[in-house]
């Protein structure tokens, strides 16, 4: 059964009411005469690509009456184009065609032909903002799915790699990519993530890769700790498809998601991989060292401070030397909130405005802030290491997940001293080890299950696993 009937002017009717031809600006339709019948056009200003129409309108001109006697046969002799088909139905010709594909309808025919001829504004495909490396690949995700799509069939050039196209969203009908290597995934999670993705009822993906990630998890979101890793860098996620991994791609976001993730993926980077194995442990063991450093910094230092008598005398150095007019733990707190004011500030200024930003943040929390008695030095000092080893994350999720922890820390330590910090040591790793994915699967793996050879991996940076050929 076909919603179309033979009769062209029964069906340009429907379509125009449907799609509210008369109150869309961009919505643009021609009739032409091809082989001596009607043909009505359907495309969508700023999706379709004007050159590939012209030239098949073109080709359209020279045909017969006989190339165009039914439908089978117009699109054997006289659809030179190849990304074609037919359908009958009208919403799914409805989600093609807002989607950017081009509708054409033939009198006598009731079926019309899609033609996949759309092209999506986009910038250019340049390195990540956030996830930059020191050497490497150069090129980052975009945000239209075709060519996030390519840009992962350049790196994988096997004929088990897949990518299966989802739609999700009533209204925003947003398309979703499921990408895998057959032979390498893990079969009973791929069909639990297909699954899900198609048991999904929502209105509209608002937020895109985000959106779809609150769709996802079912369980409740008290643990700070992300339960995705994203990444908006090709070579990463096809470093994770041969890993065994799932990747999951949303159009409009620059960011795929890999499925399943643990604390260890997270914190790696590609900079691990773009240097030779020694100086990869070394960057992969230095970011280790301060990702422990930004959660027990402050609170071991105000533990110090706060029993002085504890310090040894060659560490004397590290507790306050001048009076203190605001509590520590105030200033620590004050400290806090003024770097994520300042991040926060960084991310709305104009460019041009930036280095007087800068400037202004140096002056307000450096020395007339020491000078003024709101801070003493060595809580800017302390505070500023702690960001330090916050912005070395390549994780925004991590990193303020780590802050949390940070901040409850500080307030066991300031009421229960060291009892306090031992809890707060308790409390990370319990959040930690106990982090529901949604996956199911242990957050620390390969600890626990213990897996030798996958420690060795997360742990160090190893050679490629290669073997050289005997001639």
């Amino acid at each position: 059964m076909t919603d179309f009937t033979t009769n062209i002017d029964m069906n340009v009717r429907m379509m125009n009411e449907k799609l509210r031809v008369d109150r869309n600006f961009d919505i643009l339709q021609r009739d032409v005469l091809i082989g001596g019948k009607r043909t009505h056009f359907y495309f969508i200003d700023g999706f379709v690509q004007e050159e590939t129409i012209e030239k098949l309108v073109q080709f359209f001109y020279s045909l017969k009456e006989s190339d165009i006697k039914d439908i089978d046969t117009f699109l054997e002799v006289g659809m030179p184009y190849t990304e074609i088909e037919k359908n009958g139905h009208y919403d799914e010709v409805e989600k093609a065609f807002l989607s950017g594909q081009t509708v054409m309808i033939i009198d006598g025919f009731d079926e019309c032909i899609l033609i996949d001829c759309r092209t999506y504004p986009m910038r250019s495909v340049t390195e990540p903002y956030k996830d930059k490396v020191l050497r490497g690949s150069r090129d980052g995700f975009v945000e239209t799915l075709v060519c996030n799509a390519a840009l992962l069939r350049r790196r994988i050039r096997d004929s088990r790699f897949s990518m299966e196209m989802y739609t999700v969203g009533e209204r925003s009908r947003t398309d979703v990519a499921v990408c895998y290597i057959d032979d390498k995934v893990d079969k009973k999670l791929l069909e639990r993530i297909e699954n899900l993705i198609s048991s999904i009822e929502v209105e509209s993906l608002t937020m895109n890769i985000e959106s779809l990630a609150e769709c996802m998890f079912k369980g409740k979101w008290i643990n700070p700790f992300p339960k995705y890793k994203y990444s908006e860098r090709p070579d990463t996620a096809a470093a994770a498809l041969f890993d065994g991994n799932i990747v999951i791609m949303v159009d409009t976001s620059p960011a795929v998601m890999i499925i399943p993730t643990n604390v260890f993926d997270i914190i790696e980077e590609a900079d691990d991989f773009n240097f030779s194995p020694m100086i990869g442990t070394y960057i992969r063991l230095s970011r280790f060292f301060f990702t422990l450093l930004t959660v027990f910094l402050t609170p071991v230092w105000l533990l110090l401070e706060s029993n002085p008598q504890w310090v040894p005398e060659w560490l004397k150095f590290i507790t306050i030397s001048e009076d203190i007019t605001v509590p520590v733990i105030l200033q620590l707190f004050i400290l806090e909130l003024a770097v994520d004011g300042l991040k926060l500030a960084a991310v709305n200024t104009p460019g041009m405005l930036s280095t007087p930003l800068s400037i202004l943040a140096g002056i307000v929390v450096g020395e007339y802030a020491v000078e003024s008695g709101w801070f003493n030095s060595e809580s800017l000092l302390y505070m500023a290491v702690v960001t330090v080893g916050t912005y070395s994350q390549a994780s925004f999720e991590m990193g303020y997940a780590l802050k949390f922890i940070r901040i409850v820390n500080l307030i066991l330590v300031q009421f229960f001293g060291r009892i306090g910090l031992l809890a707060g040591v308790i409390f990370a790793i319990v959040l930690v080890c106990f982090n529901r994915t949604i996956s199911g699967k242990s957050y620390i793996y390969p600890v626990i299950p213990f897996n030798s050879q996958m420690f060795k991996r997360k742990i160090l940076r190893v050679r490629l696993p290669h073997k050289i050929k005997n001639n």
